[in-house]
């Protein structure tokens, strides 16, 4: 068997079918993932929104799952992610900590994206697209 390398795979254009890069970067302890992008995106909509109930249908999850999620991080973190925002009617927003953990995380996952793409540009024949890029076309 002949070992597969760069010069082997097809370096033709593959149309509008260009191939993207995806990637899962999660902070876990021994206690699991408390922060990934899921959880970056839940308190985003939550921010946009002011509702977890929304967040979480706009997500596709149940109030449940959103609301759990969000229970772990702040117990392994040990800070508040989110807040109630006045009266139970008014849902909820995020603190500074949820704002900033939420923000940075972004930030390094946009980061170590573009650091993928660059390599995989020096390894593989044809073009890459970050799923960003794919998902605002």
């Amino acid at each position: 068997m002949v070992p597969m390398t760069a010069h082997t795979l097809r370096p033709e254009p593959m149309g509008e079918d260009i191939p993207t890069i995806r990637m899962h970067l999660w902070l876990e302890t021994k206690e699991g993932l408390f922060f990934g992008m899921g959880r970056a995106m839940l308190l985003a909509k939550i921010a946009e929104h002011g509702s977890i109930k929304k967040a979480a249908d706009v997500l596709g999850m149940s109030y449940r799952a959103a609301w759990g999620k969000i229970k772990k991080s702040e117990q392994v973190l040990g800070i508040k992610l989110i807040v109630q925002s006045g009266s139970k009617r008014e849902g909820h927003a995020l603190t500074e900590s949820g704002k900033m953990l939420m923000e940075q995380f972004l930030l390094w996952f946009d980061e170590v994206e573009k650091e993928a793409l660059k390599k995989a540009a020096t390894i593989f024949p044809w073009p890459l697209q970050s799923y960003r890029d794919r998902s605002r076309k």
